[in-house]
């Protein structure tokens, strides 16, 4: 079963911008796994393609008026420019795809000590709360069993529209591309699915796979990659991107196609989904 879980924390020292990039946000994680599980910590720091999880940048809780609560931007920031002052509120998303990978975290989850800091860089974080299930005011928390995923699927809906809330890029040959793609963009959910589903959807197919309507523009992220002698800047697309199924196209390929965008929210789309990038929503689950 994918878990999106939405950990809301208050900094108790302020936070730097360097330490609020997804690097080290991954290695926050890493290092939590590591507490309760050394061998699984290892497993998914060394895992090179396809990671059984995914990031999101930290993310401060928009200021609220006194009748309505705090509403998350469809755009998130990818990154901050100025520190983060103590007490802030902010969240934190992570997904975990592998069947077996909550289980194997659950005490991480049981014994989560409020008063026990966390440590982003040098700075001491501390989790108020986690939130597991999908809730009015936080789109990015859900849980859903891939046999779920599948049968709740359209096999009529021709329309899948998708919300890029942070950098998307595809690996083409040796270079990246920001440009979303219909085959780009749904290959790359479909290598996810493959790999921890378990579910054939047999009638996947792109060909018939057209944009109707985009509204995108380009966002830079720097990862300081330099001290490892790595690119360190990625260039992704945000916004708005919708595509409709086109001609004589079987229900079994529209099932697939509709399975598929109900992923995004667990799996991402295309590069570095685990340092933050390719954070993206289907408009219709993200009201469902």
């Amino acid at each position: 079963m994918p878990y999106s879980l939405v950990f809301n924390f208050v900094p108790e020292t302020l936070i730097p911008p360097d330490y609020a990039t997804g690097r080290h946000l991954n290695a926050l994680f890493i290092t939590a796994v590591n507490a309760v599980d050394p061998e699984l910590a290892t497993s998914l720091h060394e895992q090179k393609i396809t990671k059984a999880f995914t990031i999101s940048p930290l993310q401060k809780i928009p200021p609220s008026r006194r009748d309505s609560p705090p509403r998350i931007p469809e755009i998130l920031q990818a990154q901050h420019q100025r520190p983060i002052a103590p007490q802030t509120p902010c969240w934190w998303r992570v997904s975990l795809l592998d069947d077996q990978l909550f289980g194997r975290l659950s005490q991480l989850w049981l014994n989560l000590n409020p008063r026990q800091p966390w440590h982003l860089g040098a700075a001491n974080l501390h989790i108020t709360s986690i939130l597991g299930t999908p809730q009015s005011t936080q789109p990015w928390a859900n849980a859903c069993s891939y046999e779920d995923l599948y049968e709740t699927a359209s096999d009529s809906n021709r329309r899948l529209r998708f919300q890029l809330a942070t950098p998307v890029a595809f690996r083409q040959q040796k270079y990246d591309s920001a440009l979303p793609t219909p085959d780009s963009l749904f290959r790359s959910l479909h290598n996810s699915w493959k790999k921890y589903s378990g579910i054939e959807l047999t009638g996947f197919a792109t060909e018939n796979i057209f944009p109707s309507y985009f509204n995108l523009q380009t966002e830079i992220l720097d990862f300081d990659f330099r001290k490892k002698g790595k690119a360190s800047k990625f260039i992704g697309a945000v916004g708005r991107i919708d595509f409709r199924i086109l001609g004589d196209v079987d229900s079994a390929t529209i099932k697939a196609l509709n399975t598929l965008s109900n992923y995004a929210l667990y799996c991402g789309i295309g590069r570095k989904t685990t340092m933050g990038m390719g954070m993206a929503l289907a408009i219709e689950s993200r009201r469902s």
